[in-house]
């Protein structure tokens, strides 16, 4: 069942379905970016979910694997985006990334995020 909630929660990512992502959270869900920042609250991430896909209206991932111990999982695949949004090769970012998650109650509690981020800087050559 926690499996089904990393994919659900995932699916709501990838549809920028706010409300739903808001569902599946606890209230004391805590978010931690590739950055090591953390986010309290659940109406605060929600806040901060829309502020993302505004920013960046093509964001995705792709979850090929989870691995479970109990409420702890781990997930791995893939991250994308475009850093303006438009679709150009100079700008397109597919990443792999991972996510350290623990759900509480078919909820989602800790959603920690590790994206490495600098990919979608580099230039190509």
């Amino acid at each position: 069942m926690n499996k089904k909630t990393v994919y659900e929660f995932a699916n709501a990512i990838n549809e920028h379905n706010t409300d739903k992502m808001y569902s599946l959270m606890t209230d004391d869900h805590k978010f931690i970016d590739a950055h090591g920042s953390e986010v309290m609250g659940k109406d605060k991430m929600k806040m901060d979910w829309k502020d993302h896909f505004r920013r960046f209206p093509d964001y995705k991932i792709e979850i090929t694997n989870i691995f479970a111990n109990g409420h702890f999982l781990g997930a791995f695949g893939f991250a994308s985006d475009t850093s303006t949004g438009a679709q150009t090769d100079n700008n397109a970012s597919y990443r792999p990334a991972s996510w350290k998650v623990i759900v509480r109650n078919n909820k989602i509690k800790l959603w920690q995020v590790y994206d490495d981020e600098k990919i979608q800087f580099e230039t190509k050559k």
